[in-house]
């Protein structure tokens, strides 16, 4: 049985307003891919699954699990323009990781998984706003631990 339009609209809507909830918690933190990335690739996801599973009429196998697969190679490539490397740090990662979680949600939303998609959201903010709890005191236990175990490369030189 095939759900309303409306239904389908409301799948979308959801992954829409999620992913850009999630798009909201990288700009607030001053990460590159924000509200609009996120909610386009969310919106993007969650439509790719409702045609792949409603849009080609009755007669065909609407095989759901190769749209999926499609979805993640396209974010992979897309994620993977977020990556940068700068010396010895490689910044962008968690970005990656949001967008590709992006049309993970959205895919879910699509399939009519409310629940699911609702709790994964909840669950990644949390991941993602612990780091503001947790980031401070690695930083502190790195200090302390740099005090009392200096880099020989970084002693000044005794020639001097």
């Amino acid at each position: 049985m095939t759900p309303s339009s409306w239904d389908l609209i409301g799948r979308v809507a959801l992954a829409g307003g999620i992913t850009a909830l999630l798009g909201l918690e990288r700009e607030l933190s001053r990460h590159p891919a924000g509200i609009r990335t996120h909610a386009l690739v969310g919106i993007g996801a969650a439509l790719f699954t409702i045609a792949g599973a409603y849009g080609f009429g009755p007669n065909h196998d609407p095989s759901p699990t190769r749209v999926a697969a499609q979805v993640v190679t396209g974010i992979g490539f897309l994620g993977a323009g977020t990556i940068l490397r700068q010396r010895d740090k490689i910044k962008g990662l968690t970005t990656a990781a949001t967008l590709w979680l992006a049309a993970g949600l959205g895919l879910s939303a699509g399939a009519g998984l409310v629940s699911l998609t609702v709790a994964t959201f909840v669950m990644a903010l949390l991941v993602l706003l612990a780091v503001h709890i947790t980031d401070p005191l690695i930083a502190r236990y790195h200090r302390r631990q740099d005090e009392r175990h200096p880099d020989p490369h970084e002693l000044p030189d005794p020639e001097l």
